[in-house]
């Protein structure tokens, strides 16, 4: 634990432990700040372990989360008065320090000067030069002027973010085009279904960020804070503004796993396990490989969700290794889905239900998981049929591989972008934003009504790049999104029943039927998913090479 003195009265760490709390009594310490939400990494104690732990030396622990890029007036306020109120010295912190010197930083703004808050921070180890605008303005941050303009700046270096920025640079190598994105690593995350059923290892499914980005684009590696659409201008986070000509949105969605009660604290542990995490996915398959009875539940939440058959085919793989190696008859599969049909394109079912009959796996409708306790092994769903009151059940397991529910980025729900259930607001043929005709969406932080699935941001983001070269050159939108997204159904280790379809269901299948019947489980779409999507993936769609994704032109 290294902690870091910004003043007589607060001290900064990164992450503390439970561990730690007889060397912060010893260092003189009376009361915690915790900077950092429950749920950010798999590593962290809750804030309710470290306050019992903190309760048996003396300490007061005062909860003040800020999410990372998000760091408002009202957090300010309410830091200054935790500093107040508390009794000290205090040791606030969070995942590296950074947020809460952030908050010291701003809480000093109207009562110190801008060279003694920065020299302060400094000599603590932490750079607050990003902040200093906003510090110089009182704390607020100031928005007509940006620090950096584009042509073109995109939100989010996933799928979504980099092929589009690979499709741009192909029609126009000299768009100034930045991409904004703190993070490091860049995941395959189609692969995770196969690393929780034995075939990829996960380390297949992980590059680093620098070695994606394409040629002649700018990386911004910090997070979005807020968006001034009616400026052409967004807040970063430490407060600088960033301004552009246009801009593309596609930072994908927020995995919200601290929705389910009790579910943080146990996953990765305790038989609770997720493919829907990186970090996760060994532990899915080390539990498959290990359980030889029991009970095996499997869960999917409301939607909408990325990869709709992701769920299933956890199950589908489980449910398989448990045939191959004779388990099979001893484990009861259970798969409690919040939605009323097993799939919602009806082509693919009876294939599909073939497979639910040959692993004896239990269908529970309208069943959402609510609530897990790992030690105990105990789940609670609520269960919501129609016309019927909602009923809590209690089911034991001794497996459950939780899918959690998924909403829009935080930064995107509050924004002026999003629509009512906080999605940003497109058309769905051009992916153009409804309102603020310089801006455009894709992948799956966007409303349109299509599968969430790496293979529809494969087909959008040449769409994209299509109509916003149109639009700098005064045309109208040239292309036009059918909806397409593809979902691989893994349904037995060398089986995929590949689902291809667009808006309002239609099914649109890449092969013809002779080749590969996507209603059928076939060996030549599993040799498509296993051999040749991840070379696409890394080699064509993140390069601008659009094999078999030419954007569909509008009638206009």
């Amino acid at each position: 634990m290294d902690i870091k003195t910004l003043t007589p009265g607060l001290s900064v760490a990164a992450q503390i432990a439970v561990a730690d709390m007889q060397d912060i009594k010893d260092q003189g310490f009376k009361a915690i700040i915790c900077n950092r939400p429950d749920g950010e990494g798999a590593d962290q104690p809750t804030v309710t372990e470290i306050e019992k732990a903190a309760k048996k030396h003396g300490l007061t622990v005062h909860y003040m989360p800020v999410t990372p890029g998000k760091i408002s007036d009202q957090d300010v306020d309410a830091f200054r008065d935790a500093l107040t109120e508390l009794p000290g010295p205090v040791l606030g912190f969070c995942r590296t320090g950074t947020r809460t010197t952030t908050l010291w930083a701003l809480s000093q703004a109207k009562t110190a000067n801008l060279a003694t808050i920065l020299a302060t921070a400094k000599a603590a180890g932490y750079d607050m030069g990003g902040v200093s605008r906003r510090i110089a303005n009182g704390g607020k941050t100031p928005t007509d002027s940006a620090d950096a303009t584009y042509d073109i700046v995109i939100v989010g270096a996933g799928a979504g973010g980099i092929s589009a920025a690979a499709s741009l640079k192909s029609r126009d190598p000299n768009l100034n085009i930045a991409i904004i994105d703190p993070a490091e690593i860049h995941y395959y995350q189609p692969g995770w279904t196969m690393v929780g059923g034995g075939i990829f290892e996960a380390a297949q499914t992980v590059k680093t960020m620098g070695s994606l980005i394409p040629q002649g684009v700018h990386w911004i590696k910090a997070a979005v804070a807020a968006f001034e659409p009616t400026n052409n201008a967004m807040i970063l986070e430490g407060c600088r503004v960033i301004g552009y000509k246009r801009l593309i949105v596609t930072p994908g969605l927020k995995l919200d796993w601290n929705a389910i009660e009790g579910l943080p604290e146990t996953l990765g542990k305790n038989g609770v396990t997720s493919n829907y995490r990186y970090d996760l996915a060994p532990y899915t398959w080390e539990l498959v490989k290990g359980l030889k009875k029991g009970r095996a539940i499997f869960t999917q939440p409301p939607m909408p969700i990325k990869c709709a058959g992701a769920p299933q085919k956890a199950m589908y793989l489980s449910g398989d290794a448990w045939f191959r190696n004779g388990a099979l008859k001893d484990i009861d599969i259970q798969f409690n889905n919040a939605g009323g049909v097993l799939f919602g394109i009806k082509d693919y079912v009876p294939a599909l239900m073939d497979y639910v009959k040959k692993y004896d796996a239990t269908l529970n409708f309208f069943h959402t998981l609510v609530a897990v306790d790992g030690p105990a092994k105990k789940a609670w769903f609520d269960v919501a049929k129609p016309d019927t009151p909602v009923e809590r059940v209690e089911m034991d397991f001794d497996m459950l591989h939780v899918v959690p529910p998924q909403v829009a980025p935080d930064f995107i729900r509050v924004s002026p972008l999003a629509d009512a259930a906080g999605w940003v607001d497109v058309d769905q043929s051009t992916l153009r934003h409804k309102t603020y005709d310089n801006i455009w969406a894709l992948g799956d932080v966007m409303n349109a009504p299509n599968a969430k699935t790496a293979a529809a941001a494969r087909i959008q983001a040449p769409v994209v790049a299509d109509n916003v070269i149109a639009d700098i050159n005064g045309r109208e939108a040239v292309s036009q999104y059918n909806g397409y997204g593809s979902c691989p159904l893994t349904v037995e280790r060398g089986k995929i029943v590949l689902a291809e379809f667009g808006y309002g269901g239609v099914l649109l299948p890449s092969f013809p039927k002779f080749l590969l019947d996507g209603t059928k489980p076939t060996r030549a779409a599993w040799f498509l998913k296993e051999k040749m999507l991840p070379p696409i993936y890394w080699q064509a769609m993140l390069k601008g090479r659009e094999w078999m994704a030419k954007p569909e032109k509008t009638n206009a």
